[in-house]
């Protein structure tokens, strides 16, 4: 069930559901929240939708490269599993 839950990012406070429970959504809010932070400190934007920005192409790029990391575990494991299942197909004719 989509429970509301009040969080505040960037000074702003959003009413949220989501499929998450809500100790994830209020971590997530967190993040985001926190990332927004730490670009207010390192930039020169002042404006909250410049930071806003900001931190969604962050996130988008640690996405992209969990993404780009995950699609390289599979195809390690597809390598090892094919090498695996060819050894034991080739014991298995002796």
């Amino acid at each position: 069930m989509k429970t509301p839950v009040a969080v505040q990012i960037a000074g702003q406070r959003f009413v949220l559901r989501g499929d998450e429970d809500e100790r994830a959504t209020r971590e997530m809010a967190a993040y985001v929240d926190g990332r927004i932070k730490e670009l207010q400190k390192q930039t020169r934007a002042a404006d909250t939708q410049s930071l806003a920005v900001l931190a969604a192409l962050q996130i988008t790029e640690e996405l992209f490269q969990e993404r780009r990391t995950v699609e390289e575990l599979k195809k390690r494991i597809r390598e090892k599993s094919n090498a695996l299942l060819h050894l034991v197909q080739t014991r298995a004719r002796v």
